[in-house]
Formats: structure tokens, sequence, C-alpha cells
């Protein structure tokens, strides 16, 4: 898995067995592997239309592979396998630009799975968006079907709320809750005005806000806040699902020009930056969840921010704020865990969206597969 943040890549080995809703899954190896600076500098150029080009493009398609295919091999050799051990690849790609709003809709993820499938000897699937958006969806979030999976508890009303380079929040009914179904959805940004603001904040130094210490030096100026939950995204109803070209770049020099201008300081613009994550998370549960949740499952980097927890944890009292680790799913893991198991779905010619988190019109099986160089079918 490489998100939005494009800051590395995300590699889980996983033990999967049987089928939903008796799935049996072991992590043996999660590992994140951050990109070389010229490689991400690549990525987030190519998310930018004024800075991206189709030559670049097709190159970055190929090193992206290559990149990783070498995640996939490091991650294999850290479990302690040989790739002749491993049955399955499951590659999200790199996301450079999501458009579900556009006609007709669509979204594109690079890193060729024909490199992966060769580097590695594994059959690899891919372009997982690709096909919910066919039918209708946003193509996102797909991590909802695997929330469901996973994090669904006998009787307690959850929320898994991903904080990535965009938030994503899946609501789980208790199973003995009958009358309410599962619902997913972008919240909004996560963690990518912090990246941007970091790198702004300190000429490049940091790539991220670590341990949440910029924002911490910092006020939340209200009335900067106010206008930022002002965006007509944070009001649009679900399915949704957004990214750079909303919350890109652009954005975030329109902020820190906004901030300026108001004569906040960087520290202030940082804060409030964080307390639009943590606000338009919880505004989103109070708008568009049929009830609150009772417990909160963070994961993603911005689980890692304790500014940011902190703000989250006032903002959804009294629900109860826990991190994704405390159920096992170690907080940069969960992304790359539900791709592959996603990547098992396929394989095994099942359905793996959520039409109720995507606004897909029906199920569909995700995904492309690449063969390796045996025969397809030879795993079972």
């Amino acid at each position: 898995m490489s998100g939005t943040s494009a800051d590395g890549v995300d590699v889980a080995v996983v033990e999967i067995e049987g089928a939903p809703p008796a799935l049996q899954w072991r992590l043996l190896h999660h590992a994140t592997l951050p990109h070389p600076p010229d490689l991400r500098a690549a990525i987030l150029a190519a998310t930018r239309p004024e800075t991206s080009a189709v030559d670049d493009l097709c190159t970055l398609n190929v090193s992206l592979g290559e990149r990783f295919a070498q995640a996939a091999l490091a991650g294999i050799e850290a479990a302690g396998l040989a790739p002749t051990q491993v049955h399955l690849v499951g590659s999200h790609g790199q996301t450079v630009w999501h458009a579900p709003e556009s006609r007709p809709p669509a979204t594109l993820q690079l890193g060729e799975a024909a490199v992966i499938a060769e580097r590695t000897g594994i059959a690899v699937v891919s372009n997982f968006r690709a096909r919910d958006m066919a039918v209708g969806g946003q193509g996102a979030p797909l991590v909802a079907y695997v929330d469901v999976l996973l994090l669904t508890h006998p009787e307690e009303i959850r929320a898994a709320q991903n904080i990535g380079g965009i938030g994503n929040v899946t609501f789980l009914p208790a199973a003995n809750r009958s009358d309410l179904s599962p619902l997913a959805f972008d919240t909004g940004p996560g963690n990518v005005l912090l990246d941007y603001s970091a790198a702004h904040i300190t000429g490049g130094r940091l790539t991220y806000d670590r341990d949440g210490a910029l924002a911490a030096q910092g006020q939340v100026d209200n009335d900067l806040l106010v206008w930022l939950l002002d965006h007509p995204y944070f009001a649009r109803r679900p399915p949704k699902s957004t990214g750079r070209e909303l919350f890109g770049d652009a954005f975030a020099r329109q902020v820190w020009q906004r901030g300026q201008d108001q004569g906040l300081v960087a520290a202030d613009i940082m804060a409030t930056l964080t307390a639009l994550t943590a606000q338009s998370i919880a505004r989103a549960y109070h708008s568009f969840l049929p009830c609150l949740p009772e417990v909160v499952i963070a994961s993603g980097g911005g689980a890692y921010n304790p500014t940011l927890m902190r703000m989250l944890a006032d903002a959804l009292r009294p629900a109860r704020l826990l991190p994704a680790a405390a159920l096992g799913i170690p907080d940069d893991a969960k992304e790359a865990l539900a791709f592959a198991i996603l990547a098992y779905e396929t394989w095994h010619g099942r359905p793996g969206n959520l039409p109720a988190a995507t606004g897909a019109r029906h199920p569909v099986i995700l995904g492309q597969v690449t063969p390796a160089a045996t025969n397809i079918f030879t795993h079972e």
C-alpha cells in the first residue's frame, strides 16, 4: 500500500484461510519502507496537473512497479519465507488522480503489475478501484469491506477511522443490531495538509509533523477553522471520496496565504489544520452516521500524532478512541493487510466492495490479475 501521503510502501505478509464471515488471518510481518526523496518528489509532481507529463507518468508507472516489487521481496524475506511460498501479491498502487465526480468517473493508480509479477515470480492483483467505479461507485473507501469483516463487535457500535493522507471512516453496527447497516466514506483531509505544512515550515527538513510537535506549539485560530470547515466537500452527503485533487498543494497554499493575511504565525496555522482533521471527522459523524459510535478505532499515520489524537478524542467524546494496535492490528499495517484480504477475495472469485460504502450499484469482484510465470491457477 502506498497512500496519499506518498511517503513510502506499507508491506504486510499475511496468512489467510477460509471465507467470509469465517475468514481467518495471521499477520506474519509488516514494515514501512520509505520512498527515496527523488521518487517521492516524482509522485507528488505526478499528482499536480501543472507539473505532470505523459512521459513522466509512463516512466513513474514502471519505477513504482520496481519499488513495490522490492518492497514485497523485502517483506517476504523478513517474514522468513521464500517467494515460492507466497501465493499472491495484492498491490493497491499509487493514486495520482482520483475523480469520481468527473464525467466519466475516473481514477488512476500507478505501479506496473507486470513488473511486480516478473520480479517476484508471484501472481499480482492490482487496479482494485476501477471495477467499483465501472458500476457507479466512488472506488473508495474499499477498506470498508475488510473493516466489516475484522472489526465488527457482537454488541458494540464502532467506527474504524483511518487517517492517512486522506481520512476515511467505516461505521460498524454491532452484530446484534439488525436495524443498522455499515456505511463508509472519506471524511476529508487527514495528514495531507499537515505534511505539506511541515515541509513548508522547516524548509523541507521534515515531511510530516513528527509527534505533532509543530502543531503543539500553536493555537487554533477559530476564524480560519470556520472558513476551512465551510469547504463544500464536508457538506456533501455520502457516498463520497476525495484526494489531492481537492486537498492538495494548491489548497494548502491557499490556506497558508489566508492564515498569513490574518497575521497568524506558522505554528498557529499548523495547529488549525490539525484541528481541521479532527473537527471534520467529528462533524462527519454527527452529520452522516445513523448514530454515534461507542468506540472509534484509529489507524494510519495520523494515529502516531499525539496532538491530533488529543484533538480527536476531545471532539468525539463520549466515544472512546482506541488505536487499531489495541485490537491486534498495527496502525501502519491495517491498509496493507486490507488489500491482502481484498486480493485473496478476488483470487477466490468473491466480491470485495461494499456498495453501501462506495455507492456501487451492486457487489463486484475487484481488480485485475497478472499471472505469475507459472500457471495462474497453480496455487489454491
